[in-house]
């Protein structure tokens, strides 16, 4: 998840503990894997308004914590402040918090095997560049 924010991309980032990551969850049955990560954005942020402005492309993690492989996507979510609901599952938001943060703070926040994926949507963004993309209006971070 980018936005623009003041010609600057923004990354929106979860934290569950000390541990920061970007929006991510499983796969529900008969579900892509794009679909569930639209839901996912949706169930742990309750953002809506996403753009897939770069397709359907996606980096995935190295195998951590018991095997599991995290794929992500870029969307773009020019509009909408972030949420963090209560999970119906556990009584209590997944993440303890959320934020819009600027590409070297992303840096210094996630982990190890989130760089390679941060540098790639980096990548992906700037080359876009940021005149063509509409910004949020009164967005705050």
């Amino acid at each position: 998840m980018v936005r623009l924010v003041d010609d600057t991309w923004r990354y929106l980032l979860l934290r569950v503990f000390r541990t920061w990551d970007f929006p991510k969850g499983g796969l529900e049955p008969g579900e892509s894997a794009l679909q569930a990560a639209v839901r996912e954005v949706r169930e742990e942020t309750t953002l809506t308004d996403l753009e897939f402005r770069w397709g359907e492309a996606y980096r995935e993690t190295p195998p951590y914590s018991g095997g599991k492989v995290a794929r992500y996507y870029v969307a773009a979510c020019p509009s909408g402040q972030p949420a963090l609901p209560i999970s119906p599952e556990l009584g209590h938001p997944e993440h303890h918090e959320v934020r819009w943060v600027r590409y070297a703070e992303a840096r210094r926040l996630l982990p190890e095997r989130l760089q390679p994926t941060l540098q790639w949507v980096h990548e992906l963004v700037e080359q876009s560049g940021a005149a063509s993309t509409r910004q949020a209006p009164g967005t705050s971070v």
